[in-house]
C-alpha cells in the first residue's frame, strides 16, 4: 500500500480531533487521490486552505498525491507575502461581500448594520448559498463544514464562535473589516443601500410623535422601511463603537 503524510498548520487544526493536531498524519492509499479530496476527507474544507506544499513544492488542489509525499497545508495568509508560491484560493475581494447561511441571521444583521453587503434568507437552500459565492463573488459564512466542501463554493469561512456578537468580532478580525465599515448605510431588513428622505415623503410611515422629534430620515428604496436616530440608533451606535474599537 502507498502512503503519504500530511500536516495542517495554524487554525486549520481547529477542524481536527486533538490527536491529529500539529502532527504528521499518515495517509495510506491504494489509488492516488487528488490532494483536495485527501484534505477534505480529514475534515478540513477547501475554502480554509490557501497554500499546499508537496515535498516542498507548491501545488494546486488538483495535484495527484504520490507515494512518499510529505504534504504541508496552510490557512489563508492575510498579511504575509508568500511571493511566487501558488495560492489555491481566489484572490481576496477588494470590497468583501457576504452570504450567510440560515443559522446566522443575527450575524447577517450585524454585518448589514456595519454597512457590509450581506445576503440572508432563513429558507435559502444550500445550492443557492453555494452558487452565490461564484456567481456573485460572495464569501459564504457558515458553521456547516459540509456546505463549505461543496464544489461550487469558491469563497467561504467556517465561523467558530456560537454566539452572534463574538461571531461578528471573529469575522471583523478574520477579514480585516474595521477600516471598511460604513455603519447605518444599509437596510437591516433587506440589505439595500439606504437613501436620504425628506420628512414629508415618509411622514405617513412614521410612528406618532417621531415626525415632531426628528428631522433627518433614511429610507430603503427596496422595502420602503424608514430609519431615524432614535433610542434604537443610540444603542446600536454603542455596539458599533465597541466592535470597531
Amino acid at each position: 500500500m502507498k502512503q503519504a503524510s500530511l500536516r495542517f498548520y495554524a487554525e486549520l487544526n481547529d477542524f481536527l480531533p486533538p490527536e491529529r493536531r500539529m502532527t504528521d498524519i499518515p495517509c495510506p492509499f491504494h489509488v492516488s487521490p487528488a490532494v483536495r479530496d485527501l484534505i477534505e476527507s480529514l475534515g478540513v474544507p477547501h475554502t480554509e486552505v490557501d497554500l499546499i506544499l508537496a515535498s516542498g513544492e507548491s501545488v494546486g488542489f488538483d495535484y495527484v498525491v504520490r507515494d512518499g509525499d510529505r504534504l504541508s497545508v496552510y490557512p489563508v495568509f492575510e498579511s504575509l507575502d508568500i511571493g511566487p508560491l501558488a495560492r489555491v484560493r481566489p484572490q481576496p475581494l477588494r470590497h468583501p461581500r457576504f452570504v450567510a447561511d440560515v443559522h446566522l441571521g443575527r450575524l447577517a444583521a450585524y454585518l448589514r448594520m456595519l454597512g457590509f453587503d450581506t445576503l440572508y434568507r432563513n429558507d435559502a437552500p444550500d445550492e443557492e448559498l453555494a452558487r452565490a459565492t461564484s456567481e456573485q463573488e460572495r464569501i459564504l459564512l457558515t458553521r456547516d463544514r459540509g456546505l463549505l466542501k461543496r464544489g461550487a463554493v469558491t469563497r467561504g469561512y467556517c465561523v467558530r464562535e456560537t454566539r452572534p456578537r463574538p461571531q461578528l468580532a471573529e469575522v471583523l478580525e478574520r477579514f480585516e473589516l474595521a477600516r471598511l465599515a460604513a455603519p447605518f448605510t444599509r437596510c437591516l431588513a433587506c440589505n439595500a443601500p439606504l437613501e436620504r428622505a425628506a420628512k414629508e415623503a415618509v411622514a405617513d410611515r412614521l410612528p406618532a410623535g417621531v415626525g415632531q422629534r426628528h428631522e433627518e430620515f433614511l429610507e430603503c428604496p427596496a422595502c420602503r422601511r424608514v430609519y431615524w436616530k432614535g433610542t434604537h440608533y443610540e444603542r446600536m451606535s454603542r455596539l458599533v463603537e465597541r466592535m470597531l474599537g
